[in-house]
């Protein structure tokens, strides 16, 4: 059996998996794959519908709010993001905290002014900075909600006298949170919702059509909503699958129950790290990610052989992103809690053998 601690694509349920795999040769009993149907037949539309009303009822989304299923990844929604809320000569308010918020930031500054409110850059992104002021004329603040290489993540989101824009992409579903209390919300589906190809988006209206700016089609919220996601040929195996992980969401209890999961698997793990001689966590304990555990080794030299043990229990997808070194084990919604157990019971044999 493989313990699957990969920080993206990420670990899918089982059943989701089977359901998917059905799906690929026989889709509904037509005959066809679910691969090869129209994404305008009645079949896929109702996939779509389903997606979009779980995505509703599980996060709670309010009305005045439109859910679309887009491509590009999150990436391109570093830029769709700016160009449809940020008019030309305007100011972006945005929070560093790691890569992907550095990124976006980047991609904002050719639609208008960036303002770093805050960056924890100087610690090598240990923290999330918290002592800073938001601007009141900025279009919108942005902030990344979990940063999966360095592993941060925000408890509180920040009140704020502008529209939140936030990137969710690693702890989307993966604990309550209030959507009115952003503009817009984007995450690419692989971490928790489903495969690499689909992106989930969740905008506020009213904030739309105010930039004066000419926006192309494809990169146009307004004109993407009014298509129902479907302007082009959308990501047709990616929602699916998202929309049977969805189901299984709310077959375990929904957002609130798999939070619950979630903190408890956090907690043994960074107990184990706490405890052990051997090794110690990244992050702040305030700041520390429920989403991906980021430690390494007191003594570095340990890592390839503690690698080695991992890769003989079946533990993949151990390693730590080059920015951080050690380790990184990302306990996605989908990774059960026996898993992290065996990952705590090779952290002590191998403490054990290193006395």
């Amino acid at each position: 059996m493989k313990h699957n601690f990969g920080a993206g694509p990420g670990i899918l349920p089982q059943e989701v998996l089977k359901q998917a795999a059905a799906g690929v040769i026989d889709f509904n009993g037509m005959g066809l794959s679910i691969l090869e149907i129209s994404h305008r037949s009645p079949e896929f539309e109702a996939v779509l519908d389903d997606a979009v009303k779980l995505v509703k009822e599980l996060l709670e989304v309010p009305e005045g709010y439109s859910v679309l299923f887009l491509q590009g990844g999150a990436s391109m929604q570093f830029a769709m993001a700016p160009y449809n809320l940020l008019p030309e000569g305007g100011t972006a308010a945005y929070l560093e905290t790691g890569v992907w918020a550095n990124k976006a930031l980047k991609e904002a500054k050719y639609f208008g002014n960036v303002k770093v409110v805050a960056t924890s850059k100087e610690s090598n992104f240990t923290y999330i900075p918290k002592d800073f002021e938001i601007p009141a004329d900025a279009a919108y603040f942005h902030i990344t909600s979990n940063n999966t290489i360095y592993g941060t993540q925000l408890h509180k989101f920040f009140p704020s006298p502008v529209p939140v824009v936030c990137d969710m992409s690693s702890d989307i579903f993966s604990r309550k949170i209030n959507v009115a209390d952003f503009g817009l919300i984007y995450a690419g589906a692989q971490k928790n919702m489903g495969p690499a190809g689909t992106t989930l988006v969740i905008v506020k209206d009213e904030l739309l059509g105010k930039t004066d700016r000419k926006i192309p089609s494809m990169f146009c919220y307004q004109t993407l909503i009014e298509g129902g996601s479907m302007y082009n040929t959308p990501p047709v195996f990616a929602i699916y699958v998202s929309m049977l992980t969805l189901n299984w969401l709310k077959a375990k209890g929904g957002v609130a129950a798999i939070e619950k999961e979630n903190i408890a698997k956090a907690k043994v793990l960074y107990e184990e790290i706490d405890r052990n001689p051997l090794f110690k966590p990244v992050a702040v304990p305030e700041d520390r990610s429920d989403m991906n555990v980021c430690f390494v080794m007191e003594n570095p030299e340990l890592e390839k052989a503690f690698l080695k043990l991992c890769d003989e229990k079946g533990i993949i997808g151990i390693k730590g992103h080059r920015s951080v070194g050690g380790f990184r084990a990302s306990i996605y919604n989908a990774l059960p809690i026996t898993s992290i157990y065996v990952l705590i019971d090779a952290m002590q044999e191998f403490a054990e053998k290193n006395k």
